[in-house]
């Protein structure tokens, strides 16, 4: 039957690879769970009705099996009263309600075979449940897991090795860059300055020169 192979399907479901596959797994191990509880619920139910069935043919294969007691009693009398037609008729309601004992005989055999299959079921599918349910916290905490040291990896692999090594590498030579304005600019700044010094210190040495030619020429 059909419930029973989506039972069978979901006890022989691998709860490691559904979540190694899943592309959200936390979503995959809740949603496993929530139908094995459905499919759980549809299989009691269904264990009640068939072992309600179950007692129904057995009910039915009794009373067939009295009504062959009670007309072989009856074909007992009249053969004891040499009424042969009467124990004829008799024994044809006997062989009548035989068979249909024999029938519900069989439908009880095969009613119980269904209902052992779907206790089987159920004990299986409350084993995979629990198991599921006692896995379902740690698998997600592994996933949650793998996914942050997958996600730091992948950060490291970013900027950890190129990136924040470029980063630096852009600051120390903008650093490098500002300081060597500053310097020009200083260094500008101090040539102008020398070279004034020196303008004057030159002037002050001609005017010297000239004072001390101007003595010796007697001018």
């Amino acid at each position: 039957m059909a419930l029973l192979e989506r039972v069978s399907t979901l006890v022989r479901a691998n709860l490691n690879d559904l979540i190694d596959r899943a592309e959200h797994p936390e979503k995959m191990i809740k949603q496993v769970i929530l139908d094995m509880q459905n499919q759980l619920l549809q299989v009691k139910t269904q264990v009640a009705i068939a072992i309600a069935d179950q007692h129904l043919l057995e009910k039915k294969q009794k009373e067939d099996e009295d009504k062959v007691a009670e007309w072989m009693r009856k074909a007992e009398l009249a053969v004891d009263k040499k009424q042969d037609d009467l124990a004829r008729a008799a024994l044809e309601r006997v062989e009548s309600y035989r068979d249909l004992s024999e029938g519900f005989a069989q439908q009880v055999k095969d009613q119980k075979a269904q209902v052992e299959n779907l206790k089987t079921a159920l004990r299986q599918l409350e084993q995979k449940l629990t198991e599921a349910q006692a896995k379902a916290d740690l698998l997600i905490t592994q996933h949650r897991r793998a996914r942050a040291v997958g996600k730091a990896a992948d950060a490291h692999l970013t900027h950890g090795n190129g990136g924040h090594a470029a980063a630096f590498d852009r600051m120390k030579r903008k650093v490098a860059h500002a300081e060597a304005h500053s310097q020009a600019k200083s260094q500008i700044a101090a040539e102008d300055i020398e070279h004034r010094l020196s303008a004057l210190e030159k002037e002050d040495r001609i005017e010297q020169a000239l004072s001390e030619l101007k003595a010796k020429r007697g001018a």
